[in-house]
């Protein structure tokens, strides 16, 4: 019996080591040829050379400064090589004297690997003009490589910055979510570089190469070169923002161009800044001035800033008013202001607009009109209806994060605050008041609203390659509201064209235009004070928000253009004269034909 077993047990233990042999020697043969090519072949990815941005007259807006990088060869940290890093680092410190020898180490070590076979880039960017000198130097060196690497520049520097916006050294996060950042470097981080980012960017290349033993290039076996040249058109018009730019010097606020298509002609948010300060490095000092500023220059007002709208919400109200049980002549007696529980509602107009309609109630702006259509109508249909012609959402511009804003209710109240509505704040929500907030791109858009009876896609990208951009727009109006509309634009014709319109002493445009104003308050005033300020006595800060939207022509809507004025006081006063300007620019320019 133990004959047996040992028998059996020496049967079963060569068995088991012939299996092994055949395993390694056979079936693991495709495994380790591979392992072995990869000793002798070595890939390398290209990247690609990132697209430009272009106006509508192919003006460039960003494009890419001709420059090299500077790579230096593996595992030159190690005893027997250390010499030949000190001496390649000696070599381009005295060749190129702008480059920091700590800095260059530093990027060295930093990607340094005994598992990496890769060139290390030392220095990210230099020059055309620098390394054309030493090129030939540089390019005998087996340890050093020096390759084209294109840097990100932006010829008009602060127009249009936070519409274009910047690309930046791409983070670990960043790399993270697209490994072809490691290799490319840069990535859009705000507005159309970053919205844009993975067309603009493009895809890499390859080149399969065979090595020798020292990991030296012997021949190029395959080369694919990169996916590129991905422009971007846009529909803005870089001589219209150089002009737009002027018209708001030394002021703070949000000013937009907008075809009644949704197409942007023109976009500004105020202050700006240099883009290219964040492609080359800013210093600390630099970034906390900027970014501890009061008026925010690295926010994009345009879709990030939230205000209240003030009375340019009327028109939208008014809409809703005339489609529930509102008609158009039933007349209110604004005596200035109106009683509910313990308080007082005023009108900004002292002694009242005595009888107003609806469209009186536009023209003049009379605040007691909406005050009486809002406790009739209820803020259950008002936040509703709003709500349907998109306030409270994304407009769905081509850029970044943009905020929603606030349509206030009795339910956004509840889940927010966990408290219930009372009528003051339905009053306060009927003057764009209270807790309700707009970006100026959704007031923008309210206005082609008013102006076509369709809701456009705001969108600033014209052409994506040779693919045209789809423009978007959308019915969101009832057949009774748009048979309403007449009224609500006869209303905002006289805002801008009739004696008493809250505008009508602060147009000087050449053509026929209709619009609203909005004097939008950022404190409130108390009941026991009779006498009410004027926006020059306040302090800058306790000043109103100034709004003016409009569009134009009148009969043949082309365009909207919409400013907003932080702390401008009266919206006619503050924006009157630069919307004017602009629709004289726009004549000039050709866009609107009179």
């Amino acid at each position: 019996m133990k004959i047996k077993f040992i028998l059996f047990f020496f049967v079963i233990t060569w068995l088991a080591l012939l299996t092994r042999v055949f395993s390694l020697s056979i079936e693991s043969h495709t495994k380790y040829a591979r392992l072995s090519q990869r000793n002798t072949i070595r890939y390398e990815e290209i990247a690609p050379v990132r697209g430009e941005i272009v106006d509508n007259h192919n003006r460039p807006i960003a494009i890419n400064k001709l420059g090299f990088k500077i790579s230096l060869a593996p595992q030159l940290s190690s005893k027997k090589r250390k010499k030949e890093l000190i001496e390649a680092v000696n070599l381009l410190v005295k060749l190129l004297p702008s480059l920091d020898r700590k800095k260059i180490m530093k990027n060295y070590k930093k990607k340094e690997s005994f598992y990496n076979h890769n060139f290390i880039d030392v220095v990210p960017f230099i020059d055309y003009k620098s390394i054309m000198p030493v090129y030939s130097i540089l390019n005998l060196r087996t340890n050093i490589h020096v390759r084209p690497a294109p840097k990100r520049f932006y010829p008009y520097r602060n127009i249009a910055a936070h519409m274009i916006g910047y690309v930046a050294h791409a983070n670990k996060k960043e790399i993270d979510k697209d490994s072809s950042l490691d290799l490319i470097g840069f990535t859009g981080k705000t507005g159309l570089e970053k919205y844009y980012n993975s067309y603009l960017q493009g895809k890499a290349g390859e080149r399969k190469i065979q090595v020798n033993a020292n990991n030296q290039e012997v021949t190029e076996i395959t080369h694919k070169n990169p996916e590129e040249d991905t422009k971007l058109t846009l529909t803005m018009d870089m001589q219209l923002e150089k002009y737009i730019t002027s018209l708001f010097k030394g002021k703070v606020g949000a000013i937009i161009v907008m075809n009644v298509d949704g197409s942007i002609l023109a976009a500004g948010s105020f202050p700006n800044y240099d883009l290219n300060i964040f492609v080359n490095g800013m210093s600390y000092k630099m970034y906390d001035g900027l970014s501890s500023s009061l008026e925010h220059p690295f926010t994009n007002k345009l879709t990030h800033g939230l205000y209240p709208p003030g009375s340019t919400i009327k028109p939208m109200l008014g809409l809703v008013y005339l489609t529930n049980g509102v008609k158009s002549n039933d007349k209110v007696y604004c005596s200035g202001s109106i009683p509910l529980g313990k308080r007082v509602f005023r009108c900004w107009k002292k002694y009242g607009h005595k009888e107003t309609n609806m469209v009186k109630a536009i023209r003049e702006s009379c605040d007691v009109y909406f005050y009486e259509g809002s406790l009739k109508v209820g803020i259950r249909k008002m936040s509703q209806r709003l709500l349907r012609y998109n306030l409270g959402h994304k407009t769905g511009i081509d850029l970044p994060n943009e905020f929603i804003g606030v349509v206030p209710s009795r339910e956004w109240k509840r889940k927010k605050y966990n408290q219930s509505w009372n009528k003051g704040e339905t009053l306060n929500t009927s003057i764009g008041q209270g807790y309700f907030l707009v970006t100026p791109l959704q007031i923008a858009q309210q206005t082609a609203l008013i102006a076509t009876g369709k809701l456009p896609t705001p969108h600033f990208a014209s052409m994506i390659g040779n693919k045209h951009y789809k423009e978007i727009s959308r019915d969101v109006l009832s057949p009774e509201e748009k048979a309403r509309l007449p009224i609500i634009r006869r209303g905002m014709y006289d805002v801008c064209n009739v004696l008493h319109g809250t505008a009508f002493h602060h147009i000087n445009s050449n053509i026929t235009i209709a619009g609203k104003t909005g004097t939008a308050q950022v404190i409130g005033i108390k009941q026991d004070i009779k006498k009410r300020k004027l926006e020059h006595e306040l302090s800058y800060y306790n000043r109103s928000h100034a709004w003016f939207t409009t569009y134009g022509p009148y009969k043949h809507p082309q365009y909207v253009v919409m400013a907003m004025v932080e702390h401008g006081g009266h919206g006619g006063h503050a924006a009157g004269s630069i919307v004017s300007d602009i629709y004289n620019k726009l004549l000039e320019l050709g866009y609107i034909k009179k």
